[in-house]
């Protein structure tokens, strides 16, 4: 099912990003019909039924006792218009999510097709064999019903259901977290970069952002424990060398407390898995794809996963550093020159490294 939602979803999303329509002679000459008129069909026998019950109820010809349920089926009448615009209205919040940049392709495919067919998008109208009703039920609640091509089944969305779920705090469709915005800023309340790495206006790391002095190795007698590199010919350089481990140690905290609040709604931790996390895709690796880095094999089933086990949190949140670390922290600790000037030269390769093993044996006393 998930690759099916998978394929679906990339399909429309491909449709929708190329022009191919434009040049198609034939869908250009034929008549688009996207106005539904759905409200139009839902009350078009009401005004009957409204006066049937309420003839029944001023001459106490009732079929039932004190004309209870006549009663009950006049108010819903009454109070149905308003329910149908906020059972829309509830309705296109939530598969308006669908066009999120993030949106996990996982997701059900039937609310993205549900998506187009009421933003009217080219393709989804009743001459490709879409529509859409909305039917009034005897309890008082109401259902959407979407039909079409893409539809493996009649996709049917009842007004009371929705209505508790939203109350519940759940959706139909799963809004993917920002990871890379909360990992910026993440990265920026660390307390790791040094004084001037962010912006104090905006909170933006400056292009001098950097790790601060207490986090780089250095010998017992305070210079730096330099990592020396192979640059070819026999030439050496140095780079300077990062407490990983004292840095991880600082971040372990913020980062459970972030990954507790995003595990706070379980299908945001679910989407956030299978665009950001399971591949630790980055921002920069998905905009060079010709689809964004998703999690394939990896991907979890919002019907399988939910709700998470213990093994599924884990993961996700050993994912979490991992994603922080390669796409946030590495960036400040790999490759970086030394700030002493006299330190940054290129030198001969074999007397670096020879000076290097003299000063370790020296300042441990090996000598």
């Amino acid at each position: 099912m998930k690759d099916r939602n998978k394929q679906v979803n990339l399909f429309i999303k491909h449709m929708e990003q190329s022009d191919a329509m434009a040049y198609n002679m034939d869908y250009v000459a034929a008549k688009t019909v996207s106005e539904f008129g759905v409200l139009n069909k839902t009350y078009e026998n009401t005004g009957k039924l409204y006066a049937q019950l309420k003839t029944k109820i001023d001459n106490n010809q009732c079929d039932s006792f004190n004309c209870r349920w006549e009663t009950e089926q006049l108010l819903r009448l009454e109070n149905a218009p308003q329910k149908s615009l906020d059972f829309l209205s509830n309705v296109m919040s939530q598969l308006n999510v669908t066009e999120d940049k993030y949106y996990d392709i996982y997701q059900n495919s039937a609310y993205t097709v549900a998506n187009k067919i009421m933003t009217k998008k080219a393709g989804f109208g009743k001459n490709e064999g879409y529509n859409v009703t909305i039917n009034l039920l005897e309890d008082g609640g109401q259902e959407m019903i979407f039909t079409g091509p893409f539809f493996e089944r009649p996709l049917i969305i009842n007004s009371t259901t929705l209505e508790g779920l939203l109350n519940a705090g759940s959706n139909l469709v799963a809004t993917t977290p920002d990871i890379n915005k909360e990992m910026l800023s993440l990265l920026s309340g660390l307390g790791v970069l040094a004084a001037g790495s962010n912006n104090p206006e905006t909170g933006e790391l400056t292009p001098q952002a950097k790790i601060a002095e207490e986090f780089i190795l250095k010998n017992a007698d305070g210079t730096y424990d330099y990592e020396i590199i192979d640059i070819g010919n026999g030439k050496g350089r140095n780079i300077l060398q990062f407490d990983i481990d004292k840095i991880m140690r600082k971040a372990d905290p913020l980062i459970n407390s972030e990954v507790a609040g995003l595990l706070a709604t379980e299908q945001e931790a679910v989407a956030a898995w299978n665009v950001f996390l399971a591949h630790l895709s980055s921002e920069e690796e998905d905009d060079q794809m010709v689809q964004n880095a998703n999690a394939g094999d990896l991907s979890w089933s919002y019907e399988e996963v939910l709700p998470l086990s213990q093994d599924h949190k884990i993961m996700l949140e050993e994912k979490y550093k991992q994603y922080f670390y390669k796409n946030y922290l590495l960036q400040f600790t790999t490759n970086q020159i030394p700030t002493v000037q006299a330190d940054a030269a290129v030198f001969d390769l074999e007397e670096g490294r020879k000076q290097k093993a003299d000063k370790f044996l020296k300042d441990n006393n090996l000598n």
